[in-house]
């Protein structure tokens, strides 16, 4: 199937938001917009985003995506993935406007870009589903637990560590204080949110859980990211329920990284993508 790539610029307050939209000659899937995590822009890392986007295209399934404000070539000034629902709203309401054919939108965003998905779509009735890869829950808590479990359990169990160690190839004393460092961090208080806020995996476990429509998680086996979402949903009663759903589907790439830098973990998270759409 053929489809034409078309850029957009659209006004929002005092900036102005860059699009490209992916448009299908026959329309035949729910439309994707791909939100962008991290301090990066529309094409993604690896350009992920752009091969994903004319895959989908390619197969009936129209695109968006946009770098939201402050980044790539939007203009204004760069915020967190906490403050750009409105960013986000700007591109559903372009969305609609560029394919008035269009029922549904999926949002699809990977690592704080799941998590500004989540925290979206519950909000918008126009929203009928979700695809979070790696999603950001980030504490100090967390990440030192899963650095306990996930990187010494493995090495201080490893043959080739204590070869190293009795070889002289490890700094003892640098592993010894790191490694402090993380059991500390486990018991170490979380900073105060702001006022009325509560704490990041509360917030996200609890935007999610109010999402009663179909959500692809995908994760990533050598991601400490992945490790500290999966940690968290395995020991929160809501994320439990949450991953239980009849309508919540789980992907796990084993050997792939943070960001799927590999071809082959590229078009595995691709097949995945296109696969759940046309599930739906």
């Amino acid at each position: 199937m053929t489809f034409c790539e078309k850029p957009l610029v659209k006004k929002h307050g005092l900036s102005e938001l860059v699009f490209i939209l992916h448009k299908p000659d026959k329309v035949r899937h729910p439309g994707v917009i791909i939100v962008v995590g991290g301090p990066q822009y529309r094409v993604g890392s690896h350009r992920q985003f752009v091969y994903l986007a004319r895959l989908l295209a390619a197969n009936g399934v129209p695109v968006l995506r946009f770098d939201y404000t402050g980044m790539g070539d939007s203009t204004g000034v760069g915020q967190n993935f906490e403050s750009i629902n409105g960013d986000i709203a700007i591109a559903v309401d372009t969305f609609f406007e560029q394919m008035p054919g269009m029922e549904n939108i999926i949002l699809w965003g990977l690592c704080d870009a799941a998590s500004a998905s989540g925290f979206y779509a519950s909000g918008d009735e126009r929203i009928k589903g979700l695809v979070l890869l790696n999603p950001w829950v980030r504490t100090e808590q967390g990440e030192s637990k899963v650095f306990l479990q996930d990187y010494y359990l493995q090495r201080f169990c490893s043959k080739a560590f204590w070869g190293k160690v009795m070889s002289g190839d490890v700094k003892v004393a640098a592993s010894i204080k790191s490694l402090s460092q993380k059991i500390l961090g486990m018991f170490q208080k979380e900073p105060m949110p702001e006022e009325g806020l509560l704490p990041l995996p509360v917030r996200v476990i609890n935007s999610l859980s109010k999402f009663t429509h179909p959500v692809l998680f995908i994760f990533s086996g050598k991601d400490l990211t992945a490790k500290e979402f999966i940690q968290l949903v395995n020991t929160d009663k809501n994320g439990q329920a949450l991953m239980k759903r009849n309508n919540v589907s789980r992907v796990e790439l084993p050997d792939s990284d943070h960001t799927f830098s590999r071809e082959e973990w590229k078009n595995q998270v691709n097949s995945a993508t296109l696969n759940w759409l046309k599930a739906l």
